[in-house]
């Protein structure tokens, strides 16, 4: 048997993307809260489900401590769940603030509090999916964002203090990609509008540099080769993979980019 990996948020998106691309003789553990949904990438994958709410402490430890009990060994460790609550902060209610804290912060401390034992032990890898909004300032999205940012964070500071012990820690932060989650956000940008949903992901990608939104399997492919042997010299990275988002400067946009010298 190949590598053993945990990957929350296995259910959609970029974590069932991670579960189809690994490679076959992967032992790949993916965990959400909805069985239905880990059932159906199980089934398309034969990844193992597990139902686990990653930010539950007992939930986590559980999880981890069962997958080395069945398989006797963590090579590694996909921290993919999310939750996005809009809002600027007059906005956002305590509750939301605290919900997103908890499932996109405190749970990747709980996971890695829980797998770094086992990690050190297999002198594996821990790959966490931030987002572009830990890089560069939205609005509307402040426990979003600052989450984010505190993910991208506590990732380095796994690989500054693991590192020497074997462990890397990397981060993908990934720009609009076609995920559950993201359809939803378009169906609510564009509904206004009257925007179908194609129309809207073309909308919010307009300045994008590559004029489109990702796939989740194109975002998955960094997080398995921050996994992977081919990445053995990379620690404490932030991988963008965004089509260039972060990359245009808003000085220019109103000239469309197309100053030309004099």
């Amino acid at each position: 048997m190949g590598r053993v990996l945990i990957v929350t948020g296995g259910g959609s998106g970029i974590g069932a993307a991670v579960a189809r691309g690994a490679a076959p003789d992967d032992h790949v553990v993916i965990c959400g809260r909805r069985k239905d949904a880990l059932d159906r990438v199980a089934a398309e994958t034969g990844a193992e489900p597990r139902v686990c709410d990653v930010a539950s402490p007992g939930a986590v430890a559980e999880l981890v401590q069962g997958v080395v009990a069945t398989h006797g060994r963590l090579d590694g460790v996909v921290a993919n769940a999310g939750v996005l609550r809009g809002g600027a902060i007059l906005e956002v209610s305590s509750e939301d603030w605290q919900a997103t804290v908890d499932t996109n912060l405190t749970s990747v401390f709980l996971l890695a509090k829980a797998a770094l034992p086992h990690l050190i032990e297999a002198k594996g890898a821990l790959v966490t999916v931030s987002s572009v909004a830990a890089l560069r300032v939205p609005t509307g999205v402040a426990a979003y964002a600052t989450s984010k940012a505190g993910l991208t964070m506590l990732t380095q500071t796994i690989a500054a203090d693991y590192g020497p012990r074997g462990v890397r820690a990397n981060v993908v932060c990934p720009g609009w990609i076609r995920t559950e989650m993201s359809d939803a956000e378009m169906d609510e940008f564009g509904e206004p509008h009257g925007l179908s949903r194609d129309e809207a992901y073309e909308e919010v990608t307009r300045l994008v540099p590559q004029r489109r939104p990702g796939t989740a399997a194109e975002a998955a492919a960094a997080v398995l080769w921050l996994l992977s042997s081919e990445a053995s010299y990379v620690n404490g990275a932030v991988l963008s993979v965004d089509g260039g988002t972060a990359l245009p400067d808003p000085g220019t946009v109103p000239f469309e980019f197309q100053i030309k010298p004099r």
